[in-house]
């Protein structure tokens, strides 16, 4: 773990997992793997918000080009 950096702003795992539209868990795996970077104290795991949300810039779908949706 690194300490905090004073620029840097960090949300807890449960406020991460909002942010991504992800479960808790899934934040705690991602970090286990390396997908992220965990921050805080063993008993208070805090994660970079801007590097979560630049994650999710770089997983959001690609919109179809041409693609028509069916009239209902």
């Amino acid at each position: 773990m690194t300490a905090p950096n004073p620029k840097r702003r960090t949300v807890s795992t449960e406020l991460a997992a909002l942010a991504m539209g992800v479960s808790e868990a899934t934040i705690r795996k991602w970090a286990s793997r390396g997908k992220i970077t965990r921050y805080g104290r063993k008993q208070r795991a805090e994660y970079d918000l801007d590097e979560l949300l630049a994650l999710r810039e770089d997983e959001a779908p690609m919109p179809t080009v041409g693609r028509q949706t069916p009239d209902l």
